[in-house]
């Protein structure tokens, strides 16, 4: 009976270092809108570096370039006004929530480069994803070449600073014409409505590597746990089934994978249903061994999942740093 008791008051110390770690990393992430905006500047914030602003400016660069473009189908070669393309992206930087998700996709893009380099992990064709596309179940093949395409476009994307609109989840694509309708572009009103028209009608999200990629997780049924491998499946498949498997948004699962977000990944892998010893091995490709928490085979991974579930900061990180 005693060593039940202390079994409990064990477990019971592990969350509540968990969930305190939990909550710091929480606090970190709340910062990271403010940072990018005021300047796009990243001194003293540890989860923001240059390179991460280079390409968050960029991909807001490149949003407004394409927002701008449809404006003007009868000249589509013509140059866009800098000053117009500079007014849309600060109108667009404005809102955290979009801010964050290009974040978050930018920190993907520079993880995945990071295992490439360190881990040997291809950024685009992982050796789960080739056994995918030799699948003998038609709908899974399918869906493993698309998503192959449009990780290479990720990549290239990733690369060039840039993001296609149609990448933009739906919620936030329209928030983004809703910025553009609202800048002051210098635009009449009726070239405003069909620009937005124009955009709205060549939308669709189904098309995105985050569609492909989250359908090929459900596709793959029980067998998606070999996503969980992050050499193996490489990081796109990895942080699609970890946000699939403990419930939280994916712009979260691939925050996890930041070193300075050590108590959320360990609690997403186990959330995800890895046993202690399989969260060790993956973490280590991530993180420090001296980072992994302790204590943690005594949390479940239902447990796991209400802790994250208890602090979590919403579809978008950024409802908390509005």
């Amino acid at each position: 009976m005693g060593d039940v008791a202390m079994d409990r008051t064990e477990t019971i110390s592990v969350e509540a270092i968990l969930r305190d770690e939990l909550a710091r990393e929480n606090r970190a992430l709340r910062g990271v809108a403010p940072v990018i905006s005021h300047m796009l500047e990243s001194s003293g914030h540890a989860l923001v570096s240059d390179a991460i602003v280079a390409r968050v400016r960029g991909m807001l660069g490149d949003l407004a370039r394409q927002m701008l473009a449809h404006g003007r189908p009868s000249h589509p070669r013509e140059p866009t006004g800098q000053d117009k393309v500079d007014t849309l992206a600060a109108a667009l930087a404005s809102d955290n929530h979009l801010l964050n998700h290009l974040y978050a996709n930018a920190m993907e893009g520079h993880l995945t480069e990071r295992l490439e380099h360190r881990s040997s992990v291809d950024p685009v064709l992982s050796q789960l994803l080739q056994e995918l596309i030799a699948s003998d179940t038609p709908l899974v093949a399918e869906l493993a070449m698309a998503t192959l395409a449009a990780q290479s476009r990720f990549m290239q994307n990733q690369r060039r600073m840039a993001i296609p609109l149609g990448e933009l989840p739906s919620d936030l694509f329209a928030l983004a014409i809703r910025r553009f309708m609202s800048a002051k572009l210098d635009l009449s009103q009726d070239e405003m409505v069909k620009t937005g028209r124009s955009l709205k009608a060549g939308y669709d999200e189904g098309a995105g590597r985050l569609a492909l990629l989250t359908r090929l997780v459900m596709a793959m049924g029980k067998g998606a746990v070999a996503a969980l491998e992050l050499d193996h499946a490489g990081l796109a498949l990895f942080v699609s089934a970890i946000a699939s498997r403990s419930r939280q948004s994916r712009d979260l699962a691939v925050l996890g994978c930041h070193e300075h977000q050590a108590a959320r990944l360990a609690l997403s892998l186990r959330a995800a249903g890895l046993d202690p010893e399989g969260v060790e091995r993956q973490f280590l490709l991530l993180e420090p061994a001296e980072m992994l928490p302790e204590g943690l085979a005594s949390v479940s991974s239902e447990r796991a999942r209400e802790l994250l579930a208890a602090l979590e900061l919403g579809d978008s990180f950024a409802e908390a740093a509005a």
